[in-house]
């Protein structure tokens, strides 16, 4: 073969499109570290975290979380560094801080990323959270995480991840499954490479909206359910709120004209269970403290990770009543968690409220 200088270039950069790059992930959290470790199993992670002492032990002695992380799991503190050597990204933070670390990156970001969400929540633009407070807010300023991913970056391939995925679980190696809701192929087809294993299966689903609002208010309802077993109430109870808590999740999806087809799958109902029922779930544990009299400045000043459902439950309960919103438990776990009702009293209101049919929603 003769040689070339065109050539040559085409080699190389045949070679560097070849060569195999690390998946990001964005956040090191539990259910971040827990992505993080379970995507190891299958590819290198580059796994970015803001603590420097968090990064040293991740890299020195492979440990987070009280974890024992696998030996492919390497941090870093620079959004470039992982921008510039992962294509495919998991961010997973809170909804609190998702805007900001998306303006951290986004200088980084180019429309070949792709970008795989696991927030559950929704975000309010700072300019508009007096709105929230004062009570006129408009669904159109409520942004689901995907929105906020389209809104920050040129990144047009976005997918978000829901499901039952308790991390503490999932560290353990227990089975369970997720879902990948995204409009593209591509980009549930790239998740479900690094995901699947023999411990953890990976649905599809189109319905990226509803998967989104799925898995921010079962947070709600399963606050409620904890504060059920805070009461020391039994599974009869945990039952009803749970079914009836479904519903009211897609009351929602209908009113803002949502697909409501993901509250039925692994997204909704799945998670919905996992989370209302299980005391590694963050939300539920809030609401079992609060079911047992604690206030909510004494629950949130000592709880390591937000409790996504406390804001989702102020969110959408100034969307209820703008609205008007037939949805009796998401209005009376407000009072309950912001306004200090008994929730004795809540409790007795709840069941003497007059539901006229079980089903309505089909």
């Amino acid at each position: 073969m003769n040689y070339s200088p065109k050539l040559e270039l085409r080699i190389i950069e045949n070679k560097h499109l070849e060569k195999k790059q690390p998946i990001g992930v964005i956040g090191a959290g539990s259910f971040g570290t827990a992505i993080a470790q379970l995507i190891s199993e299958n590819e290198d992670v580059l796994l970015y975290v803001r603590a420097e002492e968090v990064l040293n032990k991740i890299n020195t002695i492979h440990q987070h979380l009280g974890v024992e992380l696998n030996t492919n799991i390497v941090a870093t503190n620079d959004p470039q560094y992982l921008a510039n050597n992962c294509t495919l990204i998991f961010p997973i933070v809170p909804s609190v801080n998702f805007r900001e670390m998306m303006r951290t990156f986004s200088p980084f970001l180019r429309p070949y990323h792709i970008l795989i969400h696991g927030t559950k929540g929704f975000d309010v633009k700072e300019e508009d959270l007096e709105k929230l407070e004062n009570g006129t807010l408009s669904r159109y300023e409520v942004h689901t995480i995907s929105d906020v991913i389209e809104q920050e970056s040129v990144v047009v391939r976005i997918g978000c991840l829901s499901g039952p995925n308790l991390s503490a679980e999932i560290m353990a190696g227990q089975p369970t499954a997720t879902l990948i809701a995204s409009p593209y192929d591509e980009v549930f087809d790239l998740g479900k490479k690094v995901l699947k294993g023999s411990r953890f299966q990976v649905f599809g689903s189109r319905a990226m909206k509803g998967a989104q609002m799925a898995g921010a208010l079962k947070n709600v309802f399963a606050i409620g359910s904890g504060i059920l077993g805070g009461l020391g109430l039994g599974k009869n109870i945990q039952s009803m709120l749970i079914t009836r808590g479904l519903v009211e999740m897609i009351y929602f999806a209908k009113a803002f004209d949502v697909d409501k087809s993901a509250f039925l799958g692994t997204a909704g109902i799945g998670d919905l269970i996992a989370t209302a029922t299980s005391k590694d779930s963050r939300n539920y544990t809030f609401g079992m403290r609060l079911g047992k009299g604690e206030s909510l400045e004494e629950i949130m000043s000592s709880m390591p990770e937000l409790a996504e459902g406390v804001r989702t439950l102020k969110i959408f309960n100034h969307l209820s009543r703008k609205y008007k919103i037939r949805v009796p438990i998401t209005q009376m776990l407000y009072r309950a968690v912001f306004e200090g009702f008994e929730v004795e009293r809540a409790l007795k209101y709840l069941i003497s409220y007059p539901y006229d049919v079980d089903v309505d929603f089909l």
